[in-house]
């Protein structure tokens, strides 16, 4: 078939790859290019450079809805259209082009997590199984009759980092699935049941501060689904601490919520609402991504301060 392709960051890329190598895609639509880094330079898309590699072209609208867009998509007569994580919602005018439709690889099992952060919200909300559905897209986000689903457990050690990219390798072998399921015409579409829906907000910063009055299993589950990025932090004496990894430990003491109990070299043991959390690899301002024994090194971490402020 031939495909048109949306998409733009790492996850996206991955599926064009596959794509790539089993069907004919004769156009690529991408975001734009933003500055990136403190020195601001323009760095191109993931999915981008993976077209430019394989010389497909590449349209970058501000907007999908800019005048002549469509026709000029028309004009690739895409067979259909499949969108990964491309970071704008969709008229209804290009929904209905292609033949055989307009679909999605979702990085969720829906209709649980629908929006732009399945992967951490399955992460932080401490799931223990999650996947890829291929759906028809809707104008309602992520409400589209879904084609096929694969799923995958969450392993206990999973960060962010490492099960992005498992689903994004999973996501590239389902949608292959789903479109020779398509080409046959053995589609059996499953609609969704919205009453069993929810929704994966999108990530900010302020999502990573740690709230040690919380579960050390919550603490532990926030930390793994902001790993590598934005990342989990907290303050110590007003200055901020990223924090990378952690262990959810017991502890009996009736020290307020982020009394620091101990800093030695297995890590900064802190009181949280139900026990404690050792926090074993940060990043301070300025410094680099470290083993708190390391860390410790060359600082102090003070027993009895409070982290969090």
């Amino acid at each position: 078939m031939r495909i048109v392709f949306f998409g733009t960051p790492d996850f996206a890329a991955t599926v064009l790859k596959r794509l790539i190598a089993k069907h004919q895609v004769v156009a690529v639509v991408s975001q734009p290019d933003k500055p990136k880094g403190r020195g601001k330079k323009v760095i191109p898309t993931p999915v981008k450079l993976v077209a430019e590699e394989y010389g497909i072209p590449v349209l970058q609208p501000a907007t999908v809805k800019e005048e002549g867009f469509t026709e000029q998509l028309r004009a690739y007569k895409p067979d259909i259209i499949v969108l990964v994580a491309y970071g704008q919602l969709i008229p209804e005018a290009l929904l209905n082009m292609p033949e055989y439709g307009f679909v999605n690889v979702h990085a969720s099992l829906l209709p649980k997590y629908r929006g732009a952060a399945p992967i951490q919200r399955a992460i932080i909300e401490g799931e223990k199984v999650t996947g890829v559905t291929i759906m028809y897209m809707v104008k309602e986000l992520d409400a589209g009759d879904m084609i096929l689903k694969r799923s995958l457990a969450i392993e206990d050690d999973d960060t962010y980092e490492t099960l992005h990219d498992k689903m994004a390798a999973l996501g590239a072998e389902a949608i292959v699935d789903a479109l020779e399921i398509i080409e046959k015409g053995e589609v059996k579409a499953e609609k969704q049941d919205d009453a069993l829906s929810s929704y994966a907000h999108k990530i900010t910063k302020e999502t990573g501060r740690l709230d040690f009055s919380k579960s050390s299993k919550s603490l532990v589950n926030l930390i793994r689904g902001l790993n590598p990025y934005p990342c989990a932090y907290t303050l110590y004496k007003g200055e901020k601490l990223k924090v990378y990894k952690a262990q959810a430990k017991e502890d009996k003491s009736l020290q307020a919520a982020g009394y620091i109990i101990s800093a030695d070299k297995k890590g900064i043991a802190v009181k949280t609402g139900d026990g404690a959390l050792l926090i074993t690899e940060i990043q301070a301002a300025g410094s680099k991504r470290m083993s708190v024994k390391d860390y410790l090194l060359g600082h102090k971490i003070e027993t009895g301060q409070t982290l969090g402020k």
